[in-house]
């Protein structure tokens, strides 16, 4: 039988900075906590839009160009749960995630799964109504929803969170990339935490950003506990995606949040548990574009362009799929690329279909034929 629910609403007409008592956007331990519940207790949370309300339906790409990525992602939270400790399994049972009727896909310099190859700002308006989103700025599609938090996830522990920038820290020393904390348009403002709060962009052991599609109304997502309270926040919510979320964005949308925090009593440390983990007993989406009836399909190996070949790159392999995709719907649907590439991006599934035949993996790319109107 669920407990008490509690609620946090906001002004969506406000940046998290003008009501920084409803939310976070750097992961610390010590952000204090705008509720506490009891273990299964519901939770009702109000959220922003990833960009903090930069973006409206009247924005164009120079809005794109100069949106100031800081504040990203605003976070609702976080949720004290009462009892939770280091080694438990703080269970989410996610109920409904309401969409605003406004969403939008944007391409943003040095940005994406492809950003070498799309240097330009892009947008893609979308109006959201009845479990389905379209726009004029992709004419002749119609997407299917199944809305889901982009970021949902605890707070780390001192330790784990000094791990966790440490690791990244020597990333970008050898080249990679990663985001250092930075205090620029931190919330909470707090000198201390704004300068070691993690930034939200990637995901981690307290999962975050996961950008996982199946985590839509019905999924039960377990999350190891790394400090007390277990400290809960979501964030970043999408309408649609597909998987791989390709530019960088979904279809992006402020929304409301239910669901149910339960506890699992010292379970992530008896079975090792250091990442999520989830389930679920219904299809997220309607079986036709779950597991298309209609599709298209494109595929990648691990070749470069110049016929080089490289051993056993996913990415790589990833990468060739989307860029054959984006080839077909630009000869074969009358897209332009960058539309093409926002396509890929809220409706192409990338599935791994092979990593064993050395030194090639293949990597196929999915487009449902039904969206097409």
């Amino acid at each position: 039988m669920a407990g008490q629910t509690h609620e946090v609403r906001i002004d969506r007409s406000k940046s998290l900075a003008e009501e920084p008592r409803t939310g976070h956007n750097r992961w610390h331990e010590a952000i204090p906590p705008v509720l506490r519940v009891r273990p299964g207790d519901g939770v009702v949370l109000e959220t922003r839009d990833a960009f903090d309300g930069q973006l409206t339906d009247a924005s164009t790409v120079d809005d794109v160009a100069r949106a100031d990525l800081n504040p990203v992602h605003p976070l609702t939270g976080p949720v004290y749960v009462e009892g939770a400790e280091p080694g438990d399994l703080l269970e989410v049972r996610i109920g409904e995630i309401t969409p605003q009727p406004f969403g939008y896909t944007v391409q943003v310099p040095g940005f994406g799964f492809l950003r070498d190859d799309f240097p330009e700002p892009h947008i893609v308006r979308w109006r959201i109504a009845d479990g389905w989103a379209e726009s004029d700025d992709l004419p002749g599609v119609r997407i299917p929803g199944a809305p889901f938090m982009g970021v949902i996830g605890v707070a780390p522990s001192a330790e784990l969170r000094e791990t966790q920038r440490a690791r990244e820290a020597e990333l970008a020393a050898r080249g990679g990339v990663a985001l250092p904390p930075d205090p620029a348009g931190a919330v909470p403002s707090d000198s201390r935490l704004a300068a070691e709060g993690l930034r939200t962009v990637p995901p981690r052991e307290t999962g975050g950003n996961l950008d996982i599609k199946q985590l839509a109304a019905g999924t039960t997502l377990l999350i190891p506990v790394w400090t007390p309270g277990a400290l809960f926040s979501v964030g970043d919510a999408h309408f649609a995606q597909g998987d791989g979320e390709a530019c960088g964005t979904a279809i992006e949308m402020a929304a409301t949040f239910s669901g149910e925090l339960h506890l699992r009593k010292g379970e992530a440390a008896r079975r090792d548990i250091r990442s999520v983990q989830f389930s679920r007993e219904e299809y997220v989406v309607a079986p036709e574009f779950q597991a298309p009836r209609r599709f298209y399909a494109t595929t990648g190996m691990s070749v470069r362009a110049d016929g080089r070949n490289e051993s056993e790159d996913a990415t790589l392999a990833a990468r060739n799929a989307l860029l054959a995709m984006i080839d077909y719907l630009v000869s074969e649907r009358g897209f332009d690329r960058q539309q093409a590439y926002a396509l890929c991006s809220v409706a192409v599934d990338l599935k791994v279909s092979e990593l064993v035949d050395v030194p090639n993996f293949v990597v196929s790319a999915f487009l449902p034929l039904d969206l097409f109107v």
